[in-house]
């Protein structure tokens, strides 16, 4: 019989990912949607290798009858627009940061507390992490379970697909000026600093205690699906890369942990691939990661410094499994336990 679902953001760097990873993965679909602003209605989409879709108007779109929204508009707009379509049945997948923080509403990672799945009934809605965090604890969640993590230090180094099709845009039109000799505030208009051959400690805005809330969301989403007991440090940068983020990731842990325990747990967790050999080109880049749904983990090593102590590196497609991904696997979820046609 099949699911109709709508992408909400359909013409967006996510939305098109989420269409791609639908038919990827061969979603039981009876109608797919695709949903965005009355500027890009009727724009087409593309749905798999052979199917074309015209794109609809979101704000007059009738959401009776849809089984399952993934949505990536905007804060704004999922505010807007979310609850109208779970009072209508539908059941809103939300890749913005609007929800995150509502207690009634489920912060998930597949791979990491699916569980949580089920509190969708409060409001029919589940919220998508944060792209960082969703990485970092696809890789915890199996050094939790064995050997109790106390603190975390986590510094990111963010691809600019993160902050939209506009940022992506400036990378290239900055880095293609810079070779052309002309002024970088002609092209600087996303970021606060040249982003192009620069660095940028900072993601999205200051809070009071000096942190970006970017920083902030890495606390206290990591409390929020892994354990609420973990003390988490976080320092956000974004880099000039297109696509996928890199962390450093060091822990320190309740029980005694080495790094080859953790290499032969991490190589068989769920959502995880290992590349960690010491030598040159033994780890893996987020130049490499680019389609790839697994967190990749390398670098793997103890960190003297304290009693039960551990470093390692992970990158990630951000648009994927920091994204569409997610929200796709929370989907198919909800299909399989809890819909169920």
């Amino acid at each position: 019989m099949g699911y109709k679902i709508a992408v909400i953001g359909a013409t967006g760097n996510v939305g098109r990912e989420m269409l791609s990873i639908m038919a990827e993965r061969n979603f039981d679909v009876s109608e797919v949607v695709p949903l965005a602003s009355s500027r890009s209605a009727g724009k087409e989409v593309s749905y798999g290798e052979d199917k074309i879709l015209k794109v609809q108007d979101l704000a007059t779109y009738d959401f009776k009858g849809t089984d399952i929204a993934l949505a990536s508009p905007g804060a704004k707009v999922s505010a807007e627009f979310a609850p109208k379509a779970a009072a209508a049945g539908c059941i809103w997948i939300d890749n913005t940061s609007h929800f995150r923080t509502d207690p009634e509403i489920p912060l998930v990672v597949p791979e990491v507390n699916p569980e949580a799945i089920k509190e969708y009934t409060k409001k029919n809605i589940i919220a998508n992490p944060n792209c960082s965090t969703i990485q970092m604890l696809v890789a915890l969640k199996p050094l939790h379970e064995k050997f109790k993590i106390k603190r975390i230090v986590v510094s990111t180094y963010q691809s600019v697909g993160g902050a939209g099709k506009e940022a992506m845009d400036e990378l290239f039109e900055q880095t293609r000026g810079i070779f052309m000799n002309k002024p970088i505030s002609d092209t600087k208009k996303k970021f606060t600093k040249q982003i192009s051959f620069n660095v940028i400690p900072h993601i999205d805005i200051f809070m009071d205690d000096g942190a970006t809330k970017e920083e902030w969301k890495m606390v206290f989403e990591t409390n929020k699906i892994l354990d609420p007991n973990i003390k988490v440090h976080a320092n956000c940068c974004r880099v000039p890369v297109f696509v996928g983020h890199a962390e450093y990731v060091n822990i320190e842990t309740e029980l005694p942990i080495t790094d080859v325990e953790a290499r032969e747990i991490l190589m068989n967790a769920e959502g995880v691939t290992v590349v960690d050999h010491r030598q040159n080109e033994g780890y893996v880049t987020p130049a490499e990661v680019a389609g790839e749904d697994n967190t990749y983990v390398s670098r793997i090593r103890s960190d003297k410094s304290v009693p039960n102590g551990l470093s390692f590196w992970c990158v990630a497609d951000n648009l994927r499994k920091g994204a569409a991904l997610n929200a796709a696997q929370i989907a198919e979820i909800l299909m399989r336990d809890y819909l169920k046609k």
